[in-house]
This record gives C-alpha cells, structure tokens and sequence, in this order.
C-alpha cells in the first residue's frame, strides 16, 4: 500500500514491511496501531524572525498546528508524517475495499509481495508494467478502456 505499510489479504491487517509488526484491522486505520509523536511544529519550521521581538515569527503556531509522526512499535520505521490542530485525531488516509483487492490478486494467480516490491530494500521495483499489465495506470504505452 505504501513503501512500508502492506495489507495481508489472508489475515486482513496491516503489517509492516520492515519488520512484520502487526498495526492492526485492514479494514481500519493503521494508524491506531503505531507509536505518534506529537510534535511542536516549531522544532521542523523553525522561525525567521527573533521571537523575542516580534509576535508572527513565520513558525507555525503550536496552539493552530501540530505535527503527528505515525512509528511503527516493532522497528521505530516512521511510516506517515500528518499535520492537524491540536487534539485532532489522525486523518484516515487509506480505505480499501479488500475483498476487491484479493479478487483481483487471485484473478491474477500471483502473490502482490512476491511480484513487486516497491520498497523498502535493494530489490525494488520501479517499473511495475511487466507485473500489472494492462493494471499498471502509469505505463504510458497502456491504453485503457472505460467503455
């Protein structure tokens, strides 16, 4: 689904592909399954001006914005960065209609892991064309009907 973040279709969760480390329902929130740091917005943007002279120092405005960085528990793999107000929840960044997505997998007659590995490591792959096919929307030489 992302560079570190896999859906087992068999067991349907969320798993981290450094380290395997269950996150939780595929058909819920990984996020609920990682470490958060809340982080003050002023340690990334720091100010341009002196804030000791002035009130707006262009530095986000912790009581406005936070910073969420979402770790996996099992390797410290930072797996998503957000930006939210103060005591938002995290966003929902991903639905995925996993039955649809095993159908297809098994309709292709292959495993997703083991045809394209899209990261993390030395084997990944940056053209999926010879995997997906007529699947692959970034293949330019690809056309596609919607008829």
């Amino acid at each position: 689904m992302t560079e570190y973040l896999i859906i087992d279709l068999d067991t349907e969760r969320w798993t981290c592909r450094v380290c395997s480390h269950d996150l939780g329902d595929a058909r819920g929130n990984y996020k609920e399954g990682t470490l958060v740091y809340d982080r003050d917005p002023r340690e990334i943007h720091q100010s341009i001006l002196d804030p000791e002279r002035y009130e707006f120092t262009f530095a986000p405005d912790p009581a406005f914005c936070r910073i969420l960085e979402f770790y996996c528990p099992g390797c410290g793999t930072q797996l998503e960065t957000e930006y939210v107000p103060p005591g938002h929840p995290p966003t929902v960044d991903m639905l995925w209609d996993i039955d649809s997505l095993r159908e297809q997998w098994t309709n292709r007659g292959t495993n997703p892991e083991t045809v394209i590995n899209y990261g993390p490591g030395e084997e990944a792959v940056a053209d999926f064309s010879p995997a997906l096919g007529s699947y692959n929307s970034l293949s330019p030489s690809t056309s596609h009907s919607h008829s």
